[in-house]
């Protein structure tokens, strides 16, 4: 067929409808019929260049793939490696160890961790709510003005407790110091994970398992099998890592705070922009964080005091395959979300939900099989029975790993009053449970599985359920944006 009508005369194109079909009179019936027949039998472009297309639409994409698939292997050896040093560390300092230094351990450690909470404002969530590098880097001074500001209040408080004999201070230096690397570590994984540096994430954890479980084991030597020693540990161990993390990231953090880009109107606007972080975020996180350390709740509760040590120890234990997990997912899913744009970003999101379910079930389920089966390794020892309790709490951190990045998800969208909600009501069940029962026991690590279990399958529900709702920059509302914020 010869006719083609889209080369039409100028003047025939007066004669056309909308629809491409002539109706003057110069041409007949028949004519009109071949023309509406042969754009019926064939498409409105050709099959072999929708298949060209179809080739360089792969084509571009494969590299990018390739790319993925390959920080995403690095970045999980890279954090296996770590944790398989930092485990064996762990067991052989739990030998010389009596059970009460790793209570007296994980209080430590979860108290570092919910006091550099609050530091950044949970800003750092906020950047991955828009692939603008202004805005990330607007973001990362703010956030890193936040943290400064509260490690000065911490400095401040910390000497006035000193003062007043309620602290050693030892374990206040010490835990000043630990605060501090975590939150420069806090601030440097999420500026790394928004620009894609995974290997740096990766790295930064084999730094850290190498160094925090040798000077634990130089520390005990020294100091004797005290709590002290653990403590030092885990603050040089962190502090090492978060100078890794500024060297390797030096030249982006430049270039994301560089002197000259500082600014108190910039600042000012940012914290007006992002006002849900601190608002919204910070209490979520807050109300998170308790969540995940309220069995620690349940320890004041023991009858059996080994029981409570067992307890501790699993927190720890497991700890790592939940950090694991978290350090592993979370950048590769908050990269993929930051540079998810349009209708595709919830069918994006949908898929990743799916995987990291599939991915949390994989990690913890040969976990609590095999501590159930290798338990009678550890009969008449001090740790007799620790195996059953670490099979029973996988349940619970099996739920804490999938809720986490789950979290951050939504967290990467504008944030809405329920996930602040839903925390509220996840720790306040935790905490009514652990009363009721009124003593630690295997069937109260159970029920609380149950309830994190439950917390991270409703939120995935949730994030599978929600509308399109990704950030966008208001520039009709702003005016113009802060070039120096």
């Amino acid at each position: 067929m010869t006719a083609d009508t889209g080369a039409a005369s100028p003047e025939r194109d007066g004669d056309e409808h909308e629809d491409g079909l002539p109706d003057g009179p110069a041409l007949g019936m028949d004519m009109v019929a071949h023309v509406v027949l042969e754009r019926a039998s064939f498409p409105p472009r050709r099959p072999a260049l929708s298949l060209s297309q179809g080739r360089r639409f792969v084509a571009r994409r494969v590299p990018a793939i390739r790319q993925g698939l390959g920080a995403a292997l690095l970045l999980g050896l890279r954090f296996v490696q770590a944790r398989l040093i930092s485990v064996w560390g762990l067991l052989v300092a739990a030998y010389f160890c009596p059970p009460s230094i790793f209570a007296a351990f994980a209080v430590f450690g979860a108290a570092a961790s919910f006091v550099s909470l609050p530091a950044l404002m949970r800003l750092e969530a906020v950047f991955f709510r828009s692939n603008a590098r202004y805005e990330l880097a607007l973001a990362f001074r703010l956030a890193s003005a936040s943290g400064g500001a509260f490690l000065a209040l911490a400095a401040l408080v910390l000497l006035v407790i000193v003062q007043l004999d309620w602290l050693p201070p030892a374990i206040g230096l010490i835990f000043f110091l630990s605060l501090a690397a975590r939150i420069v570590l806090r601030l440097l994984w999420a500026e790394a994970t928004a620009e894609g540096d995974f290997r740096a994430i990766g790295n930064s954890n084999l730094v850290q398992a190498v160094v925090q479980p040798l000077l634990m084991l130089v520390l005990i030597g020294i100091f004797g099998p005290k709590a002290l020693a653990l403590f030092l540990a885990d603050a040089l161990g962190h502090g090492t890592a978060a100078l890794y993390m500024v060297v390797r990231r030096f030249s982006g953090i430049v270039a994301l705070a560089h002197p000259r880009l500082w600014s108190l109107r910039g600042l000012a606007w940012g914290l007006a922009r992002w006002s849900d972080a601190p608002r919204i975020l910070l209490p979520s996180a807050l109300l998170s964080f308790g969540f995940t350390t309220a069995p620690l709740l349940a320890l004041p509760y023991a009858e059996n005091p080994l029981l409570a040590a067992h307890v501790a120890l699993a927190m720890r234990l497991l700890d790592m395959p939940t950090q694991m997990f978290a350090t592993v997912s979370g950048p590769l899913v908050m990269n993929g979300v930051r540079a998810q744009t349009g209708p595709g970003r919830r069918r994006w999101i949908r898929w990743a939900t799916l995987g990291l379910a599939a991915a949390a079930t994989g990690v913890f389920l040969p976990i609590a099989l095999g501590a159930h089966l290798f338990d009678g390794v550890f009969d008449g020892s001090k740790w007799a029975g620790v195996g059953e309790v670490i099979a029973v709490m996988t349940l619970f951190y099996a739920g804490i790993a999938l809720f986490n990045p789950l979290h951050d998800i939504a967290a990467s969208a504008r944030t809405t009053f329920w996930q602040l909600a839903s925390h509220a009501i996840a720790l306040a069940t935790i905490v009514a449970t652990i009363l009721w029962f009124g003593s630690l026991s295997h069937e109260l690590l159970l029920a609380v599985g149950g309830i994190s279990f439950a917390r991270a399958l409703a939120h995935l529900l949730l994030v599978w359920g929600a509308s399109e709702d990704r950030e966008t920059t208001p520039r009709a509302a702003s005016g113009a944006r802060p070039a120096a914020g």
